[in-house]
């Protein structure tokens, strides 16, 4: 069983592998422009962010009902127990669905289904995080907020908010007004930034929009300032190695600066993104940093213990500290 750990870092539409793609989109009556799982399976090359966004984006058309959302997390959850993932803190993208006529209560009623039996199903306690688009306006995240009023915690199971889709172009300060809001209904806060973007934006997401976790995060290398920062606050690092390889932030996995950011003090967590996409799901990101970058033992136990300290757990205080004994206790094969 490979080593505990909790995942921070996955975006539940990510997931969607081409078999479930086909099966939803036979289900919804939706003709996909390929020809087999193979066929799109191909289609999983990409230039950049940009270009799979485009195939990431189109997909999500099977995506319709509620039964398509529980079939979604809950063959995400499978997968994850199977890696050793104890907990998830899950992103949506609301405005993507709505976009294509489909309601928010849709989303979050079929994830939700599946998510409350994830513990029981699969030993994954979950939580859900609602992400705006960072490619949409601020009004328009403002909208989804108020949209999503009757699921947020503690009545429903989102407990927080995030920024994600194209980085460059789209700073973080443009959602410092929807930001505040949140933090007013006292959701938790994260943000992707210095993945594509440069550390400007990593200091933007904290000074601006409050963030508490820093999704990607690992262009925080080209600024010792910020870097100081970072290790002094123990602000989080949700890192995703293999994604950043697909998607040519680093050109290859031993160039990942991942050994470089632990030596350096940093909060680093290892996660998945979006592993139907990526080639790996967190237990294949920490195999692939394990063989390629030749982490120890101990530096892997660091990476799981940190997932835990850094999820959004301090209701459960009890839960974490079983969570991080499991991590202490593992040992290596």
């Amino acid at each position: 069983m490979p080593i505990p750990k909790a995942e921070l870092h996955l975006h539940i539409e990510g997931t969607l592998e081409p078999e479930l793609a086909f099966a939803l989109a036979a289900r919804n009556g939706i003709t996909l422009p390929y020809a087999d799982t193979d066929e799109l399976r191909k289609a999983y090359e990409f230039a950049d962010l940009q270009s799979f966004l485009n195939l990431y984006y189109g997909l999500m058309a099977v995506l319709r009902t509620e039964d398509d959302f529980a079939d979604l997390a809950d063959a995400y959850l499978a997968r994850a127990a199977a890696q050793g993932v104890r907990h998830a803190e899950i992103f949506f993208d609301p405005q993507a669905h709505l976009a294509r006529g489909v309601g928010i209560g849709t989303v979050v009623e079929g994830l939700g289904r599946a998510l409350d039996r994830g513990e029981a199903a699969h030993g994954i306690s979950t939580q859900l995080i609602m992400c705006f688009l960072r490619d949409e306006s601020a009004d328009s995240a403002l909208e989804t907020l108020e949209a999503a009023r009757p699921y947020l915690a503690p009545r429903g199971p989102i407990v927080g908010v995030g920024l994600d889709s194209a980085e460059v172009g789209h700073p973080p300060a443009t959602f410092r007004e929807v930001y505040e809001a949140a933090a007013a209904l006292g959701l938790r806060r994260v943000a992707h930034a210095g993945e594509e973007g440069p550390p400007a934006y990593i200091t933007e997401a904290l000074d601006l929009l409050g963030a508490e976790r820093i999704d990607h995060g690992l262009r925080c290398m080209e600024d010792p300032e910020l870097v100081a920062r970072l290790v002094r606050d123990r602000v989080p690092l949700t890192l995703c190695p293999l994604s950043n390889v697909r998607l040519r932030a680093v050109d290859v996995l031993a160039d990942h600066p991942l050994p470089a950011m632990l030596d350096a003090g940093l909060l680093c967590t290892v996660n998945s993104d979006d592993p139907a996409y990526f080639g790996g799901y967190a237990g294949d990101n920490f195999d692939a940093v394990r063989t390629v970058l030749g982490l120890s033992p101990e530096r892997l136990r660091e990476l799981a213990r940190n997932s835990f300290v850094a999820s959004f757990l301090e209701h459960d205080e009890e839960r974490r500290a079983r969570y991080i004994a499991e991590v202490e206790a593992y040992e290596f094969p």
